[in-house]
Order: structure tokens, then sequence, then C-alpha cells
């Protein structure tokens, strides 16, 4: 009598061999259900169609399979060394080669006393006699030949290889019992298999018997090419696109309880508004004045104006009667945009207030009575706003700066603060459109993409570690003149890398070397108050030199300020260098952005610095930063909860993006996207659909 069918939606304990232990590796990987296993597909396949002899085995460094009987099996351990290691050798009538096992002493076991087996692993040379050798082989039955192509997955804990690919073969039996989660008239004309068909052909892929179509498959395998990964990437874009689309309907169905009437009147600005910051305050005051809260995101490269433009928005909301929220990622950026604020909105009769972790107990509770007691008021912070004993009233405008530094829950607070206010998320990393449309996707996008006049391009040049000396004389010449210069360091103190230089270790040297200039330092571990003398110092010319962490990459605003040095950049990614670069070129001298790197650097680094000193464009290298180091490490994509895409891969696939968001829109105008949704749930991060704000 057979058992009980098993389902995509039952765990994993229903697969044999899974018991309570075994359940724990798998449930620390994401994976609760059969289905959630059936979804790790394999990162690479190998080609086990044909076994060579052992003597045919020429070069290091590439996995090979091998048809022999054992000889000169010892299990043994390593004078001085705790982990046990089976040595054997492998032979046929042509020749031989060692094997190794580590920590697998059950291997001697398996091994004793068996016909030809096949071994399939990678060669590498012995340490110490620099002989070629098989290190921790898979080993395989000679009925079993050689396989085909197999499937390689990543390993859980202390599961993979064999074990792990038995665990799918299992889950591979629910297939007839997967249910589609995208509707077969969304798929139509897409040319993408259905999914249990994609699933299929991944975990046990049909190997062409013709060695030149089996190249062509694997060949499209590793470049994700194939229809199967097509349609696992469609899913996961479109479960993206399906999750920002249900948050845009739920913002349309709530009436915004701030509307602006008419233009910002009682602004008297220095200066005069470039077209772009125009055009961006007539698209914010448009939302403004609508019946649904605004939601819109405003990009705008390093010193495109966007505090500008939050002020007039803020102004306008301040005007109409209500309360604005602006919240910064740190503490130095708040306090600067107390300041900045508060010089842009003077004479408007609203002065902003302070809201942050290290604020005194007076000055905080004197702040919360005000925002308690009704507005309208503008309130600058930290996370500290999103905390449960401020209680805003009259919330009509969040502003949320440098959102990538943000999650989504920590717009969602602050939202929640009020009743349906309007939301202005703005960014000075730019980000690109594809990565936009994924996670900003719920937000209407304003860009602006004109600098004010007077910005001037820095010069950006690459000096060794060696050099350093005659880059301080260079520094200390700049100051004299009446420039100012930053030196920033990727951490605060000394750590066991030893090319990895810190703000500690090289202080009291750089203050010796540029006695003349005077050395400040700033960083996120020092108070309020000492953070500030740092920077005043710092703009009043009183010293000439900054050191600082990356406290600075935002917010800070010194026109007289003509160097930025970069210690270790390689540490760094290209949008945050250009972000730091942006400290500087804000007045009319020339200024330099110089990368301190070490006398060796490895290649990959060199060619990513040499990107980043061929462009000023933020857009250009956010586009280089993308392909470099994925989604996942910029532009705040982990505000989905997600650690990054398993199976899309933008920028690439934005073609297939924009097939997902023209799918997502025709289930939205047929009313099925919160239906769908729910069934794509387990193709986004944690198997939860985010939620509004």
């Amino acid at each position: 009598m057979e058992g009980p069918t098993l389902r995509p939606t039952d765990s994993v304990t229903r697969l044999r061999g899974v018991g309570p232990v075994l359940q724990g590796v798998l449930e620390s990987c994401g994976v609760h259900t059969v289905g959630d296993l059936l979804l790790c597909v394999p990162y690479r396949w190998e080609d086990r169609s044909t076994a060579v002899s052992p003597a045919d085995v020429l070069e290091p460094g590439r996995p090979v399979l091998v048809r022999g009987r054992i000889t000169g099996l010892r299990l043994g351990r390593p004078r001085g060394r705790g982990r046990r290691v089976v040595t054997a050798v492998v032979a046929d009538e042509r020749g031989t080669l060692p094997a190794v096992w580590f920590n697998q002493p059950w291997v001697a076991k398996a091994l004793r006393g068996r016909g030809p087996l096949f071994f399939f692993g990678k060669v590498e040379r012995h340490s110490r006699t620099g002989r070629l050798q098989l290190v921790n082989p898979e080993i395989g039955a000679d009925g079993e030949a050689g396989g085909g192509i197999v499937p390689v997955y990543r390993p859980m804990g202390r599961l993979g290889g064999r074990r792990l690919r038995g665990l799918v073969e299992q889950a591979l039996g629910t297939l007839d019992e997967l249910e589609d989660p995208v509707p077969e008239d969304a798929l139509k004309g897409l040319g993408l298999p259905k999914l249990r068909s994609a699933l299929e052909r991944l975990h046990r892929p049909v190997t062409p018997a013709d060695p030149v179509e089996r190249a062509a498959l694997l060949g499209a395998l590793e470049r994700r090419e194939t229809p199967e990964q097509l349609r696992l990437a469609f899913d996961e874009l479109l479960a993206l696109a399906l999750a920002v689309g249900s948050v845009r309907q739920k913002r349309r169905r709530q009436r915004a309880v701030c509307r602006v009437q008419r233009g910002v009147r009682g602004l008297d600005l220095p200066f005069e508004l470039t077209e772009a910051q125009r055009r961006v305050v007539a698209e914010i005051l448009g939302d403004l004045g609508g019946p649904h809260p605004m939601a819109r995101l405003l990009q705008g490269d390093v010193g495109s104006g966007k505090t500008v433009v939050a002020a007039l928005a803020a102004l306008a909301v301040l005007e109409a009667g209500h309360t604005v929220a602006f919240m910064a990622p740190t503490e130095l950026l708040a306090e600067q945009h107390v300041v900045s604020l508060g010089r842009l909105l003077r004479g408007t009769g609203f002065e902003p207030l302070l809201l942050t972790g290290s604020l005194g107990a007076a000055e905080r509770r004197q702040v919360l009575e005000l925002l308690s007691g009704g507005g309208p008021h503008l309130v600058v912070g930290t996370h500290a706003l999103i905390q449960r004993a401020v209680q805003l009233e009259g919330l009509g405008l969040v502003v949320v700066d440098e959102q990538h530094r943000f999650g989504v829950a920590h717009r969602q607070a602050l939202v929640a603060k009020g009743k349906a206010p309007h939301l202005l998320v703005m960014t000075a990393t730019p980000i690109p459109r594809s990565l936009a449309l994924v996670a900003y996707g719920d937000l209407e996008l304003s860009v602006l993409d004109e600098l004010p006049p007077g910005r001037r391009p820095v010069r950006t040049i690459v000096r060794r570690r060696s050099e350093a000396g005659r880059l301080w004389s260079f520094l200390a010449g700049e100051v004299a003149a009446g420039g100012r210069a930053y030196v920033v360091y990727p951490r605060i103190e000394a750590s066991g890398e030893l090319e990895v230089q810190s703000l500690e270790e090289n202080a009291e040297r750089l203050r010796a070397s540029l006695a003349g200039p005077g050395v400040g330092v700033v960083h996120g571990r020092m108070g309020r108050a000492q953070r500030e003398a740092a920077v005043a110092a710092f703009r009043s010319g009183e010293i000439g030199v900054l050191l600082s962490t990356t406290v600075v990459e935002v917010g800070v605003d010194v026109p007289e300020a003509t160097v930025m040095v970069i210690e270790s950049p390689e540490r760094f990614g290209l949008s945050q260098l250009h972000q730091l670069r942006g400290r500087v070129g804000r007045g009319h001298r020339p200024s330099w952005c110089v990368l301190l790197v070490p006398d060796v650097l490895p290649a990959a680094a060199e060619r990513r610095l040499a990107v980043f000193g061929s462009t000023n464009d933020g857009f250009r290298l956010a586009e280089a930063d993308l392909e470099l180091r994925g989604p996942g490490e910029i532009a705040g994509f982990r505000q989905w909860g997600a650690d990054g895409l398993r199976f899309a891969r933008l920028p690439w696939d934005h073609e297939l993006l924009q097939k997902a968001r023209q799918v997502a829109a025709m289930l939205a105008r047929t009313g099925r996207l919160e239906e769908v949704l729910q069934r794509m749930a387990p193709h986004l991060a944690g198997g939860e659909v985010p939620g509004g704000g």
C-alpha cells in the first residue's frame, strides 16, 4: 500500500531522512517546505558524461571524472592535527592518481573491497610533494556511469553533495501537485515554460549525446540564459512588481489629510532655482494638492539641490497648518539639515527642531511637548523620530533623506505617526533605472538632472601609499592657499587587515605632518557637541584638514573644501566613492579627489577605481556599481526584505523586468493582483509580502 501523497506545501520533515536535526539545518537556510526545496535550484552544473583514466589527469584546478579501482587505502590522522584523513590511490591498467578525503572517515569503510568506481572531484597539487591528487571526490558505483550533466547545489550547513541531491529528488516527486502561481493568460506570448517544467529541467537536465550540444547547454546554464532560468527570474520580478503595485493600490484608496491649495509664499532664496528644480517643485506641489497622499522619490546627483526642493515642499505643508517630519540616517546629517533648513526658512516664522538619540533629557522633553501639542512644526531627526514616545500631531509630510540607508519598515513607521501624510523620499545615490523600478516601484519618480551654476568638475587621481609624503605636502599648500581638505578612512580603529587604513592609527602622524593647517577629527562615536565643534572649526578655517569616517558622506557643505583624500578606496563601492567626492568642488576653486591605495592592488580593484576616475557622472557609476556588486549591496534593495535577487540579474534582465511590470499592470486591471501576489509569496525573500507605506 502506498503512503500518503507528498505535496509541495508539506513540511520538509515529510521527506525521508529528515529528522529534527536536519530540519533545523534546512529551516536555518529558509527551507521550511518541500516547495521551498524545489526553489533551491542548482547554482552550477557539471558534465560527468565522460570518465577518463587516472593517467589522463594532467592539470590542477579542474573537476574531473575518473574511473578506476582503489588501492593503498589508509585511514590516518596527520601529526599534530585533529582531523582524520582517508588516503587512497585510484588505479587502472594505464596509470594511478592519489585521492584524499578530509574529515570523512566513513569513506574508508565504503571503499574497502569494492570493484571499479567513479570518482568526481577537483584536482589539486599536494602542498608538500607537488603531486596531483583528487580532493574530497564524490564516489559513484560502476553501474551508475558518469551521470551526464549533474546539478550542484550550494551547501546548506553540513548538508550538500549527493545527500542534498537525494532530498531534491524526493521533492521532485511532488511536481505534479505544484500549482503554477502565474495564470496561464499572463504567460501568453512570453515564450516561458510552465513552472513545473522549468524546475524539472533545472534539477534534472536532459544531457545531449552530442558533445557540442552538451557544451552549448552548459554554457547557457552558466550564463543563466535558458528558458527555465528566465522563467524563475520572471516569477521573482513579477512577485516584486505585484508587491509594489499592491502598495500603490492601498495608497490610492487613502485620502490625504493635507491638501496644499496654493503655491509657496514667503521664501526669499539668495539664488535662482535651476530649471530642473522648478520642474520638480511643480511636480511635488501638484501631488500635495491632490486627493491622495503623495509618494514620490526625488533622485538627484551630489550637489543637485535636493535640500532646497525639500524646503519648498516643507514650507508649503507648514503654511497649510501641518507638521513636517524630516528623517536623516545619521546625527551629523540631521544636525546639518537643521542648519541648512533654518537658513533657507529664515524669515518664514518656521524654525526647525532637532530630535536625535544624543539630545539631552530636558531638550528632548521640550521638543516632544511641542510636537504633541499640535503644529505646525518642522522636526528633523534620526531613527529617534519613529520611537513610540514621539507623537506628531497633525503630520502632513514625511521627508526621508538618503532612503537607501533605511528599510521600508522605517519609513512605514514614520508615516504611521500621521493619518495618510504625504511622503517624499530623497537620495543622492543615483539609482539605475532597472533597480529603481524594483526597489522604489511604488513611488513616483522625480529626477534633478541639472547642477546649479558654479559647480566645477572634480579631478580624480590615484596615488600609491608610498607617495603619501608628497600628497601631504600638496594638502598643506592647498590649505595655505585658502582651501580645506578631507581625509576619509574606512574604519575608526585598526584591525587585523594590514592594508586597511584606520583613522586612529593615522591621526597623530598626520597632525605632525600637517602642523600648519591644523587637523580635526569627526566620526560617528563622538558626541553631538564634539561633532558640531569639529565641523564648525573646519568650516571657519580654524582647522584645515578634517579626518573622518564616512559620516561626512552626505550633509557636510563646505564650499572652501578643495581636496578629498580617500584612504583604502578599494573598500568602498563606486556610488559611495562618488558621494564622498561630492563633498568637494562646491566652490569656485579647482578641486581634487585623491584615491590613496596600497602599492600593490588586485587587478579587479584597479579596474573598478579606473572606472570611478573616468567619469563624474553618478548615474554611469551607479550602473557600473550594479554590474560589479549586484543589487543586494546598493541603493537600498534590502528595503523589500531581500538580501538580493536569487534568480533575476539586473541590469541584464531589464527587458524581463518590463514584461513583469506589464503583467502586473494587467493583473491589477483585471482585479487579480492581490490573489496572484499571495500565491507568489515564496518568490519574495522570506516568503512575505511587504506592506504599504
